[in-house]
């Protein structure tokens, strides 16, 4: 796809995490397309009250039907997501390693990589991009600004593909962010909890400044 289409967004998980985002999403005029966990009952309900506008999908659906596919699961359910249908496809991790949510688990604590580098594993035909993950879900509707807002926050988009990178940074200016470019997959580290990008509130030039810097892709 061109940069300079509007995609269709799917977005795996419909916790407060997907949600926030869904409802963002929605507001800026993009069709949204949600699949929760099996075991959540009454999804239609759920996305209709919280996230108004999003329609539920099948996870089959849901990858057929879009063109940007957002990961919002918990990290220990990351290998629920379907990873094998999405090549081809631009994939945002949004997830984070927690251990006090997650549990330690050893392989994971042992990796040398970025928890995006590992999930990329899983495909790499997927254009994996990493974003979305470095501010809490209550902030995300809170902090959205109009673009050329003086204290407007700015997110990172980091994956080894430009065109993805690009695509992502798009999306994230239309939902009230400036987006940072950061380069390859690895550079997620600095994105993760415990890493300096983490929560933190910060223009561009102060999350550049923490990533390699690539450029700043907001308009």
């Amino acid at each position: 796809m061109d940069v300079t289409d509007r995609p269709v967004i799917g977005i795996f998980g419909a916790g407060k995490v997907g949600t926030a985002l869904a409802r963002l999403l929605v507001a800026s005029g993009y069709d949204v397309l949600m699949a929760g966990s099996p075991r959540q009952t009454a999804l239609d309900l759920l996305v209709s009250v919280v996230a108004p506008g999003a329609r539920v999908a099948s996870p089959d659906d849901l990858v057929a039907g879009s063109d940007v596919i957002i990961v919002a699961v918990p990290f220990g359910k990351a290998g629920t997501v379907p990873w094998a249908d999405f090549g081809g496809r631009i994939v945002v991790d949004a997830m984070n390693y927690w251990p006090p949510v997650d549990g330690h688990i050893a392989d994971i604590d042992a990796d040398e990589r970025s928890t995006s580098e590992i999930n990329a594993a899983r495909n790499p035909l997927a254009r994996v991009v990493k974003s979305l993950n470095h501010l809490g879900y209550h902030e995300m509707e809170d902090d959205a600004m109009d673009p050329g807002s003086p204290l407007r926050r700015a997110l990172a988009v980091v994956g080894d593909d430009a065109e993805a990178r690009a695509v992502v940074a798009r999306i994230i200016d239309d939902i009230g962010f400036d987006a940072v470019d950061g380069g390859e997959l690895a550079n997620g580290r600095a994105l993760e909890p415990g890493h300096p990008a983490f929560g933190r509130e910060l223009s561009a030039r102060e999350l550049s400044g923490l990533l390699i810097p690539v450029g700043h892709l907001a308009a």
